[in-house]
């Protein structure tokens, strides 16, 4: 492994990443290229205005995300914002063309790339961990919102009472994981301690849900805007309900994307 590692920092080794990283880049496209070009271009009869300000919006919630991402490392070790929104952007493009968790990969990687591999392997997950805690708790008031709604049947406001309470369950797992880490029992353990100097303060975590938060409203405006746009006639709260329905699987660390 550590051959590898010293191969992979060698000019020549520099030379066959970037070759692998661009040959993946353009095998992602042509494949994203075929599933346009099979499906059709779905925006062909679509009122370009609302198309706009919905693409501002999405754009606006990356920056949002992404800065709510950042929070979410320890101080040393923390990536710039302008990185992480790149890397939520490639694994964007990735998920078009390849199918489950890949994206997480895709997020991992372009991290790594960009910091010059400053920022670790376990860092990066832990803070992707963190991130879909921090999801879902966003998650919980469009999703009561949505269960509140009269626009929705029994079912689905049943189905967005349970993402609620997922959110819930996370905000709680957020606010008593520092706790837990930094107790007398667990101390002694090596991981216990690798988590300690990296498990976010409580503020961080709520200025990183706070963020969050803000990067759900502007999906869920931009796409209320855009199935206007493209002829579907829905309320806010539907359009809520669409978003957590499409989020839900993905919010959750160990759920199937």
């Amino acid at each position: 492994m550590r051959g590898l590692i010293s191969l992979c920092r060698t000019p020549r080794g520099n030379l066959a990443l970037n070759l692998a990283a661009g040959i993946f880049a353009l095998a992602v496209s042509v494949l994203a290229a075929r599933h346009f070009a099979g499906i059709g271009w779905p925006f062909a009869n679509a009122d370009l205005g609302l198309v706009a300000v919905a693409g501002l919006l999405f754009l606006l919630a990356y920056a949002f995300k992404a800065y709510g991402w950042h929070r979410l490392f320890a101080p040393h070790e923390r990536p710039k914002p302008l990185t992480l929104a790149a890397s939520c952007g490639a694994a964007s493009v990735s998920g078009a063309a390849l199918p489950g968790r890949f994206d997480e990969v895709v997020r991992i990687a372009v991290v790594r790339r960009a910091t010059g591999g400053r920022a670790g392997v376990g860092p990066v997950c832990l803070s992707l961990f963190m991130l879909g805690l921090v999801d879902t708790a966003a998650l919980m008031p469009l999703a009561s919102t949505a269960a509140a709604s009269a626009d929705t049947s029994a079912g689905v406001r049943a189905a967005m009472g349970v993402v609620a309470f997922a959110g819930l369950g996370a905000a709680v797992v957020i606010a008593v994981l520092p706790r837990f880490v930094a107790s007398g029992r667990l101390i002694r353990f090596r991981i216990a301690r690798w988590l300690g100097t990296r498990v976010v303060s409580p503020r961080d975590a709520w200025q990183a849900w706070v963020l969050v938060l803000a990067s759900w409203l502007a999906r869920a405006f931009g796409l209320f805007l855009l199935l206007h746009a493209m002829g579907f006639s829905v309320s806010l709260p539907l359009a809520m309900v669409f978003l957590c329905a499409a989020a839900a699987s993905g919010a959750l660390p160990i759920a199937p994307a």
